[in-house]
């Protein structure tokens, strides 16, 4: 296919850790395709990511946000209707550069030729998106995040999260459903956020049947399989693992449920059975955990690479009480033919099946029976592992993911031309 120029806006830095924006960008531009990048950063480690990045693509343009002004967005925004989420990384000279990018009249933009597409990644900078003109524009809302909040409320392990979602929830429900009407094309992850995002625009009343929710797409998570493959050794015995962005709260509830709930049926009759929780930010009632249960409990904070515990674990657990989403740890351990425990919440948006590629248990005593399960039994270990890997194969290879992108981005330009030249 044609080569496209991209430009791809982001309110993170997209890295290893910001999986999926990460991945996309580098295979767009091993595609040959021209992506430039402009990314909002908060810390001096993100900054260094985003150099990191100036490697996989045509440029990265950053712009700082710091901590004190999401605060005061979302501060400010009490006032608004608009969800705090998608004010949260929202700064005048992030706009200012989108803006100055697209811009062909600026002696630097004149010396290349225009965008093809806009693709804005997020809620949190779906307004850099909202008042571009003369291109098709692209949003990954990746999740839904009104179907985030409603489990949020309902079943967070903190209050704070609770709080949050309160606050936020109503006015993400009113903002989302408006959206499907102001971009060309709107991107998921999963098939249950896209219905769910169907729904808002109905219930906004800014949708209808037929055409316009068909602006919705799903393009699922990948894995790069040849970095997340199964070593040649042999696994520590009675080991669990447990891996995921700490600061994100679905990961706290769900490893507060495994510790304090599954854990201890699994000591009665494994009492040697070890647990690490690998993953960066863990808040303090994670790292007490650690305090209070010694050897038997690691928290490993930030670690450089997530690997080696994946590939010593006998078993890798996925207790989340609620998820939206793909839940990128599950892929990856069975990338690593790693074999799973999980609940039905850490399956809805996989076609991954119970018993074939992992095992589902939603209680704690089905869970801890299933953990030990695994542990007694090498031979099942072995064929889980091996169906896992080959269910990532033949689902979440990012090559495949980036084909179906593509030709999304090309229909979506091709449908805008066509428009164009119908208004003319």
């Amino acid at each position: 296919m044609q080569a496209l120029r991209i430009l791809f806006v982001t309110p993170y830095v997209p890295s290893p850790v910001r999986v999926r924006p990460y991945n996309l960008i580098r295979r767009l531009a091993a595609q040959g395709h021209d992506v430039t990048v402009i990314t909002a950063y908060t810390s001096e480690a993100e900054y260094a990511d985003a150099g990191a990045l100036r490697h996989l693509c045509s440029r990265v343009e950053t712009v700082r946000v710091p901590l004190h002004r999401s605060l005061w967005n979302c501060a400010r925004g009490l006032r608004t209707q608009l969800p705090l989420q998608a004010l949260y990384a929202c700064s005048p000279d992030l706009q200012r550069q989108v803006a100055a990018e697209i811009d062909t009249q600026t002696p630097r933009r004149q010396q290349r030729r225009p965008y093809d597409l806009l693709h804005v990644e997020h809620l949190r900078a779906v307004v850099c998106g909202l008042n571009v003109t003369g291109m098709p524009r692209v949003y990954d809302s990746v999740d839904c995040i009104s179907r985030l909040f409603e489990k949020t409320l309902q079943m967070s392990a903190t209050a704070r999260s609770r709080l949050r979602a309160l606050v936020d929830l109503e006015r993400t429900r009113r903002f989302e459903g408006t959206l499907i009407n102001r971009f060309e094309r709107i991107l998921t992850a999963s098939e249950v956020d896209r219905e769910s995002l169907a729904a808002l625009g109905h219930r906004s009343g800014e949708a209808r049947q037929g055409t316009d929710l068909e602006r919705i797409t799903v393009v699922r998570n990948g894995v790069d399989l040849e970095h997340f493959t199964s070593p040649p050794s042999t696994r520590d015995p009675a080991t669990l693992v447990f891996v995921g962005r700490m600061r994100y709260h679905a990961n706290v509830a769900a490893v507060l449920y495994f510790v304090r709930d599954v854990l201890p049926l699994i000591w009665r009759h494994q009492p040697d059975a070890r647990l690490s929780i690998v993953g960066q930010d863990p808040p303090r009632e994670v790292k007490a955990l650690a305090r209070r249960y010694g050897s038997r409990v690691a928290v490993t904070g930030t670690v450089p690479d997530v690997r080696p515990y994946v590939a010593r674990a006998t078993v890798s657990v996925s207790p989340l009480r609620y998820a939206v989403g793909i839940p990128n740890k599950i892929l990856e351990a069975m990338a690593m033919a790693t074999p799973v425990v999980t609940t039905s919440a850490g399956i809805t948006s996989l076609q991954a099946r119970d018993r074939e590629h992992l095992l589902v248990a939603d209680h704690a005593d089905d869970f801890a029976r299933q953990v030990l399960r695994l542990l007694d039994d090498p031979a099942l270990q072995r064929r889980l592992g091996a169906s896992g890997r080959s269910y990532v194969e033949s689902h979440h290879d990012w090559g495949a993911v980036v084909s179906r992108l593509e030709d999304i981005y090309v229909d979506t330009l091709m449908r805008f031309r066509t428009r164009a030249k119908i208004a003319e």
